[in-house]
C-alpha cells in the first residue's frame, strides 16, 4: 500500500535538471531556523525525494552538527564503512575520503548493512572551483528504467558485496568496525549476517549477501537499493582496476560486487545501471552554507569528480532496518 503525503507549505523552486531548492533569506541563527521549519523540510523530503536548502550560512562543524541534531530524530555512528572519514562529533561526519579526480557513483549510504540511515544529512563548509555536487537520483525511477529480466534476477538472488580489508586502500577493519580485536569483529559479522575468513596474513575477507529492491518503510514504494554499480570492480576507473588486480589479485579487490547466487556481473550491466543512474540524475553544484536533506531509501545519491579544496559534512540520521523494508532475500544472524 502506497501512501501520500500533503504538499510542503515550503515556496521550493522545482528548476528542471536539480534538486527542489530552497532559498531561505538571511537567516540569523541556522538552528533556530532549522528547528522553526523541521517539520516542513521533512515534508519536502517526504514529497520530493529531497531538497537543498540554501541561504543558511552554515561556517563549522559544530554549528553544523547543531543544525543536524535538530533535524534528525537520531543521529547513527557509521558501521561498516567503505572509506575512512573524519569524525568532528557523534554522528557528525566528514565526506568519505576518495579521490577527487574519481567519482562516488550512485548509491544507498550503508545498502549492504541490516541497519541504516533513513535519512541522509549533507552540509557544505566550503564548495570546490569545479564539480564535487552531490547529486541525487529516484530510486522508484531507476528501477522502473531497468529491464525487466535483470530486476527479475536481482529480486530473486539480491547482491553480494565481497570486501577485502587491507590498511591501504579503503577503510581497514578497525575503521569500519570501530575495533581490531578478532572477537568483536567476529560477534559484530555473526550478527550482522556476515560472512568472515581471517587469512594467513591476518587480513580480512567478508562476504554479504543483501535485497536489491525493497520497499520504502512509509510509503511502500518499490525502490531500486543497494550498492551494486557503485561498488562493482567496472565502476572503477580502467587503470584503477588494473593497479587494484595486479596487486592483490582478482579475488582480493578491496570491495567487488555480485549476483546474489555467486554469479560476477558482467561489465555491460554496470555500464547499464550507470547510464540509467545518469538519465535519472539531477544536480546542483554546491554553495558554501548550503544543506541538503535526502531520503536515503528513496533517492540515490553520489559525488562527482572535482578541483579545489571541498569541504561538505555528513549526517546519517533516523535509523531503519532492512527487515521493516519487505526485503526480497532472507537474511540470517547468528
Amino acid at each position: 500500500m502506497s501512501i501520500s503525503f500533503p504538499a510542503s507549505p515550503l515556496a521550493l523552486d522545482l528548476g528542471p535538471g536539480r534538486p527542489p531548492l530552497l532559498r531561505t533569506g538571511t537567516v540569523g541563527d541556522p538552528a533556530h531556523w532549522a528547528a522553526e521549519h523541521g517539520d516542513a523540510l521533512h515534508a519536502s523530503v517526504a514529497e520530493h525525494g529531497a531538497v537543498l536548502v540554501r541561504g543558511l550560512g552554515l561556517r563549522d562543524a559544530d554549528g553544523t552538527g547543531t543544525v543536524f541534531r535538530r533535524l534528525a530524530k537520531g543521529l547513527m555512528p557509521e558501521k561498516e564503512a567503505f572509506a575512512p572519514r573524519r569524525n568532528y562529533a557523534p554522528g557528525v561526519y566528514s565526506s568519505a575520503k576518495w579521490p577527487p579526480n574519481q567519482p562516488m557513483c550512485m548509491h544507498h549510504e550503508l545498502s549492504y548493512a541490516l541497519e541504516f540511515p533513513g535519512l541522509m544529512l549533507f552540509a557544505c563548509l566550503g564548495a570546490p572551483t569545479e564539480g564535487g555536487a552531490t547529486a541525487v537520483a529516484d530510486s522508484s525511477a531507476v528501477l522502473q528504467s531497468l529491464p525487466g529480466e535483470l530486476t527479475k534476477r536481482f529480486e530473486r538472488e539480491g547482491w553480494l558485496l565481497t570486501r577485502s580489508y587491507n590498511d591501504e586502500i579503503g577503510a581497514s577493519v578497525a575503521e569500519a568496525f570501530g575495533t581490531e580485536d578478532r572477537g568483536a569483529v567476529e560477534s559484530y559479522c555473526r550478527a550482522n549476517a556476515i560472512e568472515f575468513d581471517w587469512q594467513p596474513d591476518g587480513a580480512l575477507h567478508t562476504r554479504q549477501r543483501r535485497s536489491a529492491v525493497v520497499r520504502h518503510p512509509v510509503t511502500g514504494a518499490r525502490c531500486w537499493f543497494n550498492q551494486i554499480a557503485f561498488l562493482n570492480e567496472w565502476t572503477m576507473a580502467p587503470e584503477v582496476r588494473e593497479y587494484l588486480v595486479d596487486v592483490y589479485g582478482a579475488d582480493g579487490l578491496p570491495f567487488n560486487t555480485r549476483f546474489g547466487g555467486g554469479d560476477p556481473i558482467g561489465e555491460a550491466v554496470v555500464q547499464l545501471l550507470n547510464k540509467i543512474y545518469e538519465d535519472n540524475t539531477v544536480r546542483e553544484p554546491w554553495q558554501a552554507g548550503d544543506l541538503m536533506l535526502v531520503d536515503n531509501v528513496r533517492t540515490a545519491h553520489s559525488r562527482e569528480a572535482y578541483e579545489g579544496p571541498r569541504e561538505v559534512l555528513v549526517g546519517m540520521a533516523d535509523p531503519v532496518r532492512l527487515a521493516d523494508c519487505s526485503p526480497t532475500v532472507e537474511v540470517t544472524t547468528r
